[in-house]
C-alpha cells in the first residue's frame, strides 16, 4: 500500500509538473522579476523537483496539501467540500448496479436458456460496451431535453441523482449479471443442491438460501472494486453532469493547473482504493473459511 501511494502520487507530481510554470497562469505580463521570484519562492519552485515531492508529502501526512493557486484558500478545505458529492453519487450507483444486477444474474442462471437468460446476457454484454460518457449524454438527450422529465446540471434533490448513478452504474450492474449468473450456474450444478431438489426442497429455498448464499462470495468482492472504482472513477461522469464532486474539481484543477488541488485529489483517490482493497481481500478470507492467505 505504502509503495502505491508514493509511486502514484509522484508519477502525477512530476506530470503536474511537466505541464508548466503555474506562475505564467496567475501573473500577468506586468509582474516584475521580484514578484515572480517571490511566488516561485512561496510555492517551492526554486528548489529541485524531488525536493518538492518530498517537501509536499511530508506535509500531506499531517493533512497539508497547500493553498489552493486559483482559490487562495486551504487546497484540503477544497477537496473535503467535495467529497459528499462524491461518496452520494457513488452510493447511488451502487445501489442502481445492486437492485438491477444481482435480480437479472439470478433470474439468468435459474432460467438457463430461457428468453431471460438470453435477455440478461445480451444486457450484460452490451452494459460492459457502452461508453460511460456517450450513455450519459444519451440520457440527458433523452430524459432531461426531450422527455424533460429529470433535472441535471446541478446537485439537488433525488431526482438530481438518478441519471448520473444509472451512467456511473449501468456497467456495473452489467458486471453483477455476469458474475452472479456464472456463480449461481456452478453452484446449482453443484452435488448438494441436486439432493436438496432429490428430497423435495422448495425452489425458493434451494435458490436463495442454498445456492445464492453461497455465490454471494463473488458479488461482494466485486462490490468493495466497485466502492473504489466508483470514488476514483467519477471523472467522466462527474464532468457530463456538471457534479461537483471530487471527479470534476480534479479536472477543474488540471485545467487550471492547480498543482496543490491536483495532487491532493489523487492522494485522497489513491488512498481510498488501496484501502478498500485491502478490506476486500481480509473480507474474501473471513466471509469463506477455505480460503486462507
Amino acid at each position: 500500500m505504502i509503495v502505491v501511494v508514493v509511486f502514484a502520487t509522484l508519477f502525477v507530481f512530476l506530470m503536474s509538473r511537466a505541464s508548466g510554470d503555474p506562475r505564467t497562469l496567475y501573473l500577468s505580463e506586468y509582474t516584475t522579476k521580484a514578484d515572480w521570484d517571490k511566488w516561485g519562492e512561496e510555492m517551492g519552485l526554486d528548489r529541485p523537483i524531488f525536493v518538492q515531492y518530498v517537501t509536499w508529502l511530508g506535509k500531506a501526512v499531517t493533512g497539508e496539501f497547500g493553498t489552493s493557486l486559483r482559490d487562495q484558500i486551504d487546497a484540503f478545505d477544497v477537496i473535503k467540500a467535495r467529497i459528499p458529492a462524491t461518496l452520494q453519487l457513488s452510493g447511488g450507483a451502487l445501489l442502481f448496479a445492486t437492485i438491477v444486477g444481482v435480480p437479472l444474474g439470478v433470474l439468468s442462471a435459474v432460467r438457463r436458456g430461457s428468453f431471460w437468460d438470453y435477455a440478461a446476457r445480451i444486457f450484460s454484454l452490451g452494459g460492459q460496451s457502452v461508453p460511460g460518457f456517450w450513455l450519459g449524454i444519451m440520457l440527458i438527450l433523452v430524459f432531461a431535453v426531450q422527455l424533460e422529465l429529470l433535472p441535471v446540471g446541478r446537485r439537488g434533490g433525488i431526482d438530481h441523482y438518478i441519471l448520473p448513478s444509472i451512467a456511473l452504474g449501468w456497467s456495473s450492474s452489467a458486471g453483477f449479471t455476469r458474475l452472479i449468473r456464472s456463480a449461481m450456474l456452478q453452484i446449482l450444478d453443484s452435488e448438494y443442491i441436486v439432493f436438496a431438489r432429490a428430497k423435495g426442497v422448495n425452489s425458493r429455498v434451494i435458490i436463495w438460501k442454498h445456492a445464492f448464499r453461497n455465490a454471494v462470495i463473488v458479488p461482494l468482492t466485486f462490490s468493495g472494486l466497485l466502492v473504489a472504482s466508483y470514488i476514483t472513477g467519477t471523472v467522466v461522469t462527474e464532468t457530463v453532469f456538471a457534479w461537483p464532486g471530487l471527479g470534476r474539481l480534479a479536472v477543474d484543477a488540471v485545467f487550471n493547473n492547480d498543482f496543490p488541488v491536483v495532487t491532493g485529489v489523487v492522494l485522497i483517490f489513491t488512498l481510498i482504493y488501496v484501502v478498500i482493497n485491502l478490506f476486500v481481500d481480509i473480507a474474501y478470507a473471513v466471509i469463506d473459511p477455505r480460503i486462507r492467505y
